[in-house]
C-alpha cells in the first residue's frame, strides 16, 4: 500500500504525492535554544525522525531541513510576553549568541542520545536575517503590509485564505480572536513581520533593514528558511499541534503572500501534546522534564523512544515514571530476544531477502502496511515482537526482517548485531568506515554538501558519531 499522511490541512487522511517523484522535501519546525529541551518537545523530533526514516526505507531521497530559532521568539505567539532569548541571557549573564549555542548544542546531544537522525540543514535564524528581509519585501510588494507604531504588520484581511489551516472562520477572526496588547494592529490576529520599535530597552540582536533597525517577528524565519532550501513549494511541514493556529497559520499567510503559490505546503503533519499530571507539558510553567532528568533516574534514552513510539503520534500521550518503566522493562525484554536471534543466525545478513522469498514476509509486508498508515508505530512495534516470538522463522530471515524494521524505529539493533557478532572490532569493518569518512571530507572539500550529507546520515543509522575539527573527522559508535 502506499503511504498515506494524516493533512491538517483539510483533516483527513491523504495518500502521499511528492511533487518530484522520488524526492521529498520536509521541513520540521526546530528549537528555541534559550534552555533545555522538554521530554514534550523531544516527542516532535521522534516523530519527525520516524517519518524521515520511513519515506528513505520507502525509497525517497529526503531533504530534511530544521530551523534554530536564536532571535525574536517571544513568550507569546502573538506577538506579546517577553523575548525568550533575550530573558534567558540576562537571567544567566550571558551573551544572546552564547546561551543559544549552548542550549543548540545540549539539544542535538539529547538528539543523538535518542536514536534521532540529524537534519540534512540545520539553519539558524541569526544566520539567515537577509533572507528574511527578501521575503518581507516580496510579502511588501504585494500590498500585504502595514507600517503602525514603527513596526511593519502583516495584514490577515489581505489574505482571504488566512485561517484554513486551522479551521478559523474570515468573519469571526476580528471578534473571535483574543485581545492583543499591541494597540497598533487594526486585527487582533495582525502579526509583525518586523520590529523596529521594540518594548525592549537595549534589544540584543538588530540589523538594518528598508523598515529601520530592529529584528525580525518570529514566525518569518520558518517561511524564509524553508523556501531557501526547498524552494517555493515542498512536500511536508511538520511540527507541534499547538503551532497549527498562529504560528503555522502565520507562516502559510505570509509564504503564500509573497510566491504566489498555492499550496504553499502540500501535507501538514502535527504531532499531539505529552501531558504531566494531565497537564500540558510547557517550559513557561516550569512542569517539565528534561531527558537528562530521566537518564539521572536510571533509563537510557532509548527507553524514552521506545515509550513514544508505543502512541500514535496523534494520540495525546500521559507520561508517567510507571510508563517508562515498563518501557525499559519491554526494551530490554527486545534486545534480549534479538541477542538470541544473532546467535541462532551466526552471521549478520548482507542485505534483507525480497519479501518472497523470506520465511518472515508476512510480517514485514504487515509491518509496511502498518507504518505507511499514517506512521502507525504501535502497530508497527508489534510485528517486530511478533517476528521477534515466531520461532518457525529461518533464524537469518528473522535478523533481516528485525533490522529492516529497526531502520524506522530506531532502536538501534544493527549495533547490537554487530557487538553480539564481534564485527565491531573487524578489520575490514574499520576500514569500510574510515573509508566513507574520506570520501564524505572529500565531497565537502569539492563542495558536494549532499553527498557529504547522505554518508554522515548512513553512518548514522549504523550507530555511527561524525566529530568534525579542525584537525580532521573522527567517528565513534554511538
Amino acid at each position: 500500500m502506499p503511504l498515506s499522511l494524516f493533512n491538517t490541512l483539510g483533516r483527513e487522511t491523504q495518500v502521499f504525492e511528492p511533487i518530484r517523484p522520488d524526492k521529498v522535501g520536509f521541513y520540521g519546525c526546530g528549537p528555541t535554544v534559550y534552555t533545555y529541551a522538554h521530554i514534550g518537545n523531544l516527542r516532535a523530533y521522534v516523530v519527525h525522525d520516524l517519518l524521515v526514516r520511513t519515506l528513505r526505507r520507502l525509497g525517497f531521497e529526503v531533504t530534511h531541513v530544521m530551523n534554530i530559532t536564536d532571535v525574536g521568539h517571544l513568550s507569546g505567539d502573538n506577538d506579546d510576553g517577553d523575548d525568550k532569548m533575550v530573558r534567558s541571557a540576562a537571567e544567566r549573564g550571558k551573551s544572546v549568541l552564547e546561551v543559544a549555542d549552548f542550549y543548540t548544542r545540549a539539544f542535538f546531544k539529547d538528539m543523538e542520545r535518542m536514536g534521532i537522525t540529524r537534519p540534512t540543514v540545520v539553519c539558524k535564524a541569526t544566520e539567515h536575517i537577509d533572507d528574511m528581509i527578501s521575503l518581507i519585501k516580496r510579502i511588501e510588494a504585494g500590498g500585504f503590509t502595514y507600517t503602525a507604531g514603527g513596526n511593519l504588520y502583516y495584514d490577515i484581511g489581505k489574505f482571504s485564505r488566512y485561517g484554513d489551516l486551522a479551521l478559523l472562520r474570515q468573519e469571526n477572526l476580528q471578534a473571535g480572536a483574543r485581545i492583543g496588547v499591541d494597540e497598533n494592529k487594526r486585527n487582533p490576529r495582525d502579526f509583525v513581520l518586523w520590529f523596529t520599535r521594540s518594548k525592549f530597552e537595549n534589544q540584543a540582536l538588530v540589523w538594518d533593514s528598508p523598515w529601520g533597525r530592529g529584528y525580525p517577528g518570529w514566525h518569518i524565519e520558518c517561511s524564509a528558511m524553508s523556501i531557501k532550501y526547498l524552494g517555493e513549494q515542498f512536500d511536508i511541514h511538520a511540527g507541534g499541534i499547538d503551532h497549527v493556529p498562529i504560528h503555522h497559520t502565520n507562516e502559510i499567510a505570509q509564504s503564500e503572500a509573497a510566491t504566489g503559490k498555492h499550496p504553499w505546503v502540500r501535507y501538514w503533519v502535527h504531532n499531539e501534546f505529552l501531558v504531566l499530571d494531565k497537564e500540558k507539558m510547557s517550559k513557561s510553567s516550569g512542569s517539565f522534564l528534561t531527558l537528562q532528568s530521566l537518564i539521572d533516574r536510571g533509563f537510557h534514552a532509548l527507553d524514552y523512544r521506545y515509550f513514544l513510539l508505543g502512541g500514535h503520534y496523534r494520540s495525546q500521550m500521559q507520561f508517567s515514571w510507571e510508563a517508562l518503566e515498563g518501557a525499559r522493562n519491554a526494551r530490554n525484554a527486545l534486545r534480549d530476544r534479538f541477542r538470541t536471534l544473532v546467535r541462532k543466525a551466526g552471521n549478520l545478513p548482507a542485505a534483507v531477502p525480497p519479501v518472497s522469498e523470506n520465511s518472515a514476509g508476512g510480517y514485514i509486508e504487515a509491518f509496511n502496511q502498518a507504518i505507511e498508515d499514517d506512521l502507525s508505530s504501535p502497530r508497527a512495534l508489534a510485528e517486530l515482537w511478533g517476528l521477534l516470538r515466531d520461532n518457525s522463522i529461518v533464524p537469518a530471515d528473522a535478523l533481516a526482517a528485525a533490522l529492516d524494521m529497526d531502520r524506522v524505529l530506531g532502536f538501534g539493533l544493527a549495533e547490537e548485531a554487530a557487538a553480539e557478532t564481534g564485527q565491531e572490532e573487524d578489520r575490514e569493518f574499520r576500514r569500510e568506515i574510515e573509508a566513507l569518512v574520506t570520501e564524505r571530507t572529500a565531497a565537502k572539500q569539492a563542495r558536494d554538501f549532499a553527498r557529504a550529507d547522505a554518508i554522515r546520515d548512513s553512518l548514522a543509522e549504523r550507530g555511527i558519531v561524525l566529530e568534525d575539527s579542525k584537525t580532521g573527522t573522527l567517528w565513534r559508535r554511538r
